[in-house]
């Protein structure tokens, strides 16, 4: 049985990708506007992350993507804060430790860019996700940072990274 691996994104995984998140949000029946859904990224997800201070990785298994998460500055946020973006998983990946490892990936890549802060959002329906940023240190906010242009999103959170 091959283990998933997580590796950085490649071009060649741009429309594989872009179909996985759109497929997931569409499941969670998440807004198409005001959420990952509408971002013009998706279709070019190796060259958004191909930047100074942004990773993406991918989950691979038997030849194909079963997910993804990434890291990059805080959009419209002045300091050394990433957010932990675009993590989606399809339901063959979930409930299997995976997101565990996308999370550990991709704040290890955080700390080694720099980055003193992580910061998500998400819908405060997606609660095994949050449950899962909370075993890992994140806590509420009060409200958004920056602006991501994600105003459907309901939930954000934040962790101190070690350095």
């Amino acid at each position: 049985m091959q283990i998933p691996v997580i590796r950085p994104i490649k071009k060649k995984d741009n429309a594989q990708i872009a179909k996985i998140i759109r497929s997931v949000l569409e499941d969670f029946g998440v807004p198409k506007i005001g959420t990952a859904y509408a971002d013009t990224a998706l279709d070019a997800m190796f060259e958004n992350y191909d930047t100074e201070g942004a990773a993406y990785f991918v989950l691979e298994e038997h030849g194909k993507l079963i997910g993804g998460g990434g890291v990059a500055q805080l959009d419209n946020y002045e300091g050394s804060v990433c957010e932990l973006q675009k993590m989606y998983f399809l339901p063959v990946a979930r409930g299997r430790g995976l997101g565990t490892k996308m999370i550990d990936t991709c704040l290890l890549k955080a700390s080694e860019l720099g980055y003193e802060k992580c910061y998500l959002e998400t819908m405060s329906y997606m609660e095994a996700a949050q449950k899962l940023y909370q075993r890992y240190g994140f806590q509420y906010l009060d409200g958004p940072m920056g602006d991501t242009g994600h105003y459907a999103c309901g939930v954000h959170m934040i962790k101190d990274l070690e350095a």
